[in-house]
């Protein structure tokens, strides 16, 4: 027999029971809604960040995904590595970070790690040594297996040297007091307590006026003491100088050094060979590093048509870039080539040593044609003289 339900009247207690689940439920809508809105809001705080360049200054779960190659770069017949009179190994291809954007350089500093670069090449003036301080200390790669070079601007200020925010601090900090907090400085921001290699990076000393101290930029003696009083204090493993012609380092060398100058960086490329300085470096046992070594930002693409670049590129299976890079290390210098883009970084150390008549058509062709340098600062710092005579 079915069973019979009977209806009973609702009571008063019911219909507030009722209405009391329905403004619940009414309430967990509108939590879920708030919470979804939260997300969304969440959402667009961090997209905005990403557009305004604020994604360096997050956590590394936020950061972009470095493209590794999944297996190191090679460096085929040609040297890895070159010797310093202290005995330690500098790499022979580096990142540079001339010019390197922030937010830009941190990102192709640990694209350059990954990938299997080990020497770094910056500067007090470069202003993104932060940056690239922090990228080295996200790689997870131990100091010791990295090699970081910087550089210091000369000025014989007497201020705060730290506060001094004008453009002529591109010549900084020359005089001898001057010089250790700015390496403090860097030590800081890079997050080490020593440098591989510190250059003297431009071979003029500014006064506070604008003017050159002309007795220190001729004979820069006083401050090669400083740096070797740090050298043994420490802070650097080794030390040298930047843009110094023949007689200029002569000039240097004529003083009773502890620590002779053991690399000097200078402009090399296709439109500046400096066939003549490669040879007395080499006769005097001062390593060259090649700055611009694909020719200033200017003549890149020059570069890379030059129609003995592109045969030969044809000839080996490699690009224009490698080419070039690889002709350069087979002139017996370091190489320094720049790029924040993760394909090129990536590209620029495939180095492979050219077959001798490849590599001896392409120096030929280099030092055939009048030089020209993509750098040279004289006139707009006001000087009377060129740096480079």
């Amino acid at each position: 027999m079915p069973a019979k339900y009977t209806l009973l009247p609702l009571s008063k207690d019911s219909g507030r029971s009722r209405n009391a689940l329905g403004r619940s439920d009414a309430t967990k809508r509108s939590a879920a809604r708030l919470k979804i809105f939260a997300l969304l809001i969440t959402a667009c705080l961090f997209y905005g960040a990403f557009r305004l360049g604020f994604a360096a200054r997050l956590p590394p779960f936020f950061g972009e995904d470095i493209q590794c190659s999944g297996e190191n770069q090679t460096i085929d017949g040609l040297p890895s590595h070159y010797t310093l009179p202290s005995g330690d190994k500098i790499p022979s291809v580096a990142l540079g970070v001339w010019r390197a954007a922030k937010n830009e350089v941190g990102r192709a500093v640990k694209t350059a790690l990954c990938n299997g670069y080990r020497h770094i090449d910056g500067a007090w003036i470069y202003r993104n040594e932060e940056e690239v301080g922090r990228a080295l200390k996200e790689s997870d790669i131990p100091r010791e297996e990295v090699w970081i070079t910087s550089k210091v601007t000369i000025h014989s200020i007497r201020q705060n040297p730290l506060a001094y925010k004008s453009i002529k601090l591109w010549n900084t900090f020359h005089a001898p007091d001057d010089i250790e907090p700015v390496l403090d400085e860097s030590l800081r921001r890079l997050g080490t307590d020593y440098l591989d290699l510190y250059l003297i990076h431009w071979p003029v000393a500014m006064n506070d006026d604008g003017s050159y101290d002309k007795d220190l930029t001729e004979d820069p003696y006083p401050t090669w003491q400083k740096l070797e009083e740090l050298v043994d204090k420490g802070k650097l493993r080794n030390i040298g100088v930047s843009n110094f012609n023949e007689r200029r380092i002569k000039n240097l060398t004529a003083n009773p050094l502890k620590y002779k100058p053991a690399v000097n960086q200078v402009e090399l490329s296709f439109w500046l060979p400096q066939p003549e300085l490669v040879q007395w470096s080499r006769e005097n046992d001062i390593l060259l590093e090649a700055y611009s070594p694909l020719g200033s930002s200017e003549r890149v693409r020059d570069s890379l048509n030059v129609p003995e670049v592109k045969e030969i590129a044809a000839q080996t299976g490699l690009t224009a870039a490698q080419v070039l890079i690889s002709w350069h290390v087979q002139r017996g210098t370091i190489v320094l080539p720049k790029s924040v883009t993760p394909s090129r970084v990536r590209e620029n150390l495939h180095v492979v040593r050219l077959p001798d008549d490849a590599f001896e058509k392409l120096e030929q062709a280099a030092t055939s044609h009048k030089p020209s340098r993509g750098s040279n600062p004289s006139k707009n710092w006001g000087l009377d003289f060129d740096i480079f005579d």
